[in-house]
């Protein structure tokens, strides 16, 4: 399996090296050659693996240069201290399941995918002997998921941007609260966006990006995608009968479009799945672009600070990839697509609209604080869970798009306990804390605040880089 650039300005190079590159030297993103495939006979025989065992099995079709055994150990080590399904499904009425991904660490699931790229990451550079500066930016959840697999590593440092003041109090313990020397918060004045251009700008400066040995953790980096296509196998495997194949839809809370793109992937791997439906919160950019064809970036002043706070993007960095395959994997295409966003400020395929659905089975819609605040509140009241504010934009928009026949599974993000705030206001309950979580939230915190200012970080990066 090689992978190239959706830019066309990469030779074919293989999964580890995709790894240790995170954006491609031409400033596209990685994207596999040729799409692996699982037939109907291999789903069959899944059924009875366990969540280690299947991520091996996935991965494996994509990292064919690390021997399978080995990834399967690694596999084993990243889900160790999960609960024994890794994964819960958990029906919540109204013909939705929820697709249990916060059992990590952090509580949200970026963990799925973090805590394998953590070993994987470990396991190529000791095997290269080199060492890597993981520049992230994180609207919330992915800096913390990051900075707890990567954390006390000898060989990886993490610097990661987020947008001052725009994360919850509970998302900025878990990242500023880590004392571990490998580990540099730094918090950005403006949004998520402002922190995302940061990260392109410096990854697109090839000869600073050689010396500084600098990768990516975010989504941009191709083993977070290709490790969240395992729960949309895992998820199938358990809300389908053997016999199949079984349609089922997937509901999917998305602001970088990565977690959706894993579903994608899935979807052109040959899972049966009929819909993947998008929610957006009020930064709805992404759903404006699946129901017009019309794909119009706000600018910063126009991203709102929202109640789901991992959402509040309004430049997908992910969508890139699905563009890819919308022009025909077209390389020039995609190239000129984003040099008229650059002149005109949109990009217009609305001739292309109507395969959004047709041909890749994408649909979408926005959820609102209010919406957001009644979905918590009625499932609590006819179920007793509690939900995030995140995995409400996505009930809500499930409850849209449900067909007879067709199980929706929604797929959760995070914990409630990371939102309290709004969870007090929707259902008035107070979460309770373990008493770790208490010790985290009360410790000392250390974050770096710095202007959005490129140069000023190119020299804290240099002055804390790992040689």
């Amino acid at each position: 399996m090689q992978f190239i650039s959706t830019r066309g300005g990469m030779q074919p190079q293989p999964f580890s090296e995709t790894l240790l590159e995170g954006l491609a030297p031409d400033g596209g993103l990685a994207i596999p050659e040729t799409m692996p495939t699982v037939s109907p006979e291999t789903l069959e025989r899944w059924r009875a693996l366990t969540y280690p065992q299947l991520a091996a099995e996935v991965l494996g079709l994509f990292a064919t240069d690390i021997p399978r055994e080995d990834l399967a150990r690694m596999t084993e080590a990243a889900y160790a201290d999960f609960p024994e399904s890794v994964v819960p499904l958990r029906s919540i009425g109204d013909g939705i399941t929820l697709v249990g991904l916060s059992e990590g660490p952090t509580l949200a699931f970026k963990d799925m995918a973090m805590q394998f790229l953590g070993q994987v990451l470990e396991y190529t550079l000791e095997r290269k002997d080199s060492v890597l500066n993981i520049l992230g930016a994180t609207s919330g959840d992915t800096g913390s998921a990051a900075e707890h697999a990567l954390r006390g590593k000898e060989r990886v440092s993490v610097f990661m941007l987020s947008p001052q003041g725009r994360m919850s109090t509970f998302q900025r313990a878990q990242m500023f609260s880590l004392a571990d020397d490998n580990v540099h918060n730094i918090a950005i004045e403006g949004v998520f966006d402002d922190c995302q251009n940061l990260v392109k700008h410096l990854a697109g400066d090839l000869e600073f990006k050689r010396s500084q040995h600098l990768g990516a953790v975010n989504s941009i980096n191709l083993a977070r995608i290709t490790a969240q296509t395992v729960y949309y196998f895992w998820a199938w495997l358990r809300a389908t009968d053997a016999g199949g194949p079984a349609e089922v839809s997937f509901t999917v809370p998305s602001g970088n479009f990565g977690n959706i793109l894993s579903g994608f992937f899935a979807k052109q791997m040959g899972l049966p799945i009929r819909r993947l439906v998008l929610a957006a919160n009020e930064n709805n950019v992404l759903d404006e672009f699946f129901r017009t064809g019309v794909y119009r970036p706000r600018s910063a002043a126009q991203t709102l600070a929202t109640s789901s706070p991992s959402m509040d993007i309004s430049k997908a960095s992910n969508l890139e990839r699905f563009i890819f395959e919308l022009v025909g994997r077209d390389p020039q295409r995609v190239v000129t697509a984003w040099r008229e966003l650059d002149e005109q400020g949109f990009v217009d395929f609305t001739d292309e609209q109507p395969r959004f659905a047709e041909e890749f089975g994408i649909v979408s819609g926005t959820s609102t604080h209010a919406d957001r605040l009644a979905t918590i509140r009625s499932v609590y009241e006819t179920t007793g869970e509690t939900i995030d504010p995140h995995t409400a934009d996505g009930v809500k928009v499930a409850r849209e798009h449900i067909e007879d026949g067709v199980p929706m599974l929604v797929l959760e993000t995070a914990k409630p306990q990371k939102f309290a705030e709004t969870i007090r206001e929707a259902i008035d309950v107070e979460l309770d804390y373990s008493p770790e979580l208490q010790e985290m939230l009360d410790a000392p915190q250390h974050v770096t605040e710095m202007d959005d200012d490129e140069h000023v970080l190119r020299s804290f990066i240099a002055a804390h880089a790992l040689r």
